[in-house]
């Protein structure tokens, strides 16, 4: 049967080639395309995605994609760089339309690691942290928060994860604390866990600062990430729900299929959720 959503999977190919077709997008383009110019929340990637590449082939093959949202991963810019490192590292950025709008995920195993990431992030000029503490530390994360005025956005990591697995166990540590302690909702590690991403997001939409935009071929803890048109996830679905909560954060691919050849994988994702956004917005 041919319904709207596999002609969304069969067209997120074609919607790939466009993309990648169309070469470079210049720095002097907009930030966003028409269709997401019309959204609340926006397009960009998680650093994790590029963790075989330098930033200069990271930024490559946003460009090639039109991504210019990008959550930076130390490996491209250390925890300890100077200040003249982190100036070079923006004015990268810059040439290529792109902005750092968070830092992380950083594993922050003891107060000394939080410290150095608040630090960080206010020398590297964002907002918002994607950061793993240990619970007994979230007393001190609620009082950097405070010191800082720097949201902090704890990752959930699906089954295996002793610590946060689900969106549900991560609002239990967090309900009480500061309104600037959320979440970096992973919808693919909840589905792993079993949990409806979806309906986790609508319940704590308040608390999801930013989100990892995915896909994985079971809810099961042997699921896989995918292509985001190719998984279990209804994305259709899930763009109502981001419009009906007005979710106004950053739809950070995190593409780790084929880690060393990320580039079709990341084009066809991003294709199919434009597509998607664009027949959602004619239906």
């Amino acid at each position: 049967m041919n319904t709207r959503r596999t002609f969304l999977k069969g067209a997120s190919g074609t919607m790939a080639l466009s993309l990648l077709g169309s070469g470079f997008t210049s720095a002097n383009d907009s930030h966003m395309s028409p269709t997401a110019s019309q959204e609340s929340f926006k397009q960009g990637i998680a650093g994790y995605s590029f963790v075989h590449f330098k930033l200069d082939e990271a930024l490559d093959m946003m460009r090639k994609t039109d991504l210019h949202y990008l959550c930076i991963k130390d490996f491209h810019l250390p925890l300890a760089s100077t200040p003249e490192q982190i100036a070079a590292f923006h004015a990268k950025l810059k040439e290529s339309d792109v902005t750092g709008y968070a830092v992380g995920p950083i594993y922050m195993k003891n107060r000394e690691a939080i410290d150095q990431a608040f630090d960080y992030a206010k020398r590297v000029g964002v907002d918002l942290i994607v950061g793993i503490p240990n619970p007994e530390d979230l007393p001190y994360v609620d009082q950097k928060v405070k010191e800082y005025n720097i949201r902090y956005a704890i990752h959930n990591h699906g089954p295996g994860d002793k610590l946060y697995p689900n969106a549900d166990t991560l609002h239990g540590h967090i309900k009480d604390l500061d309104a600037r302690v959320g979440m970096c909702f992973d919808i693919g590690h909840n589905m792993r866990y079993g949990n409806d991403p979806l309906a986790d997001f609508q319940k704590y939409s308040r608390r999801i600062f930013d989100m990892h935009l995915k896909n994985v071929t079971s809810a099961t803890h042997d699921g896989k990430t995918c292509e985001l048109g190719r998984g279990v996830i209804n994305i259709p679905a899930l763009v109502k729900v981001l419009r009906k909560v007005k979710y106004s954060g950053v739809c950070a691919l995190e593409y780790e299929k084929d880690m060393k050849e990320p580039l079709h994988g990341i084009a066809e994702s991003m294709g199919y959720f434009r597509g998607v956004l664009e027949a959602s917005r004619k239906s």
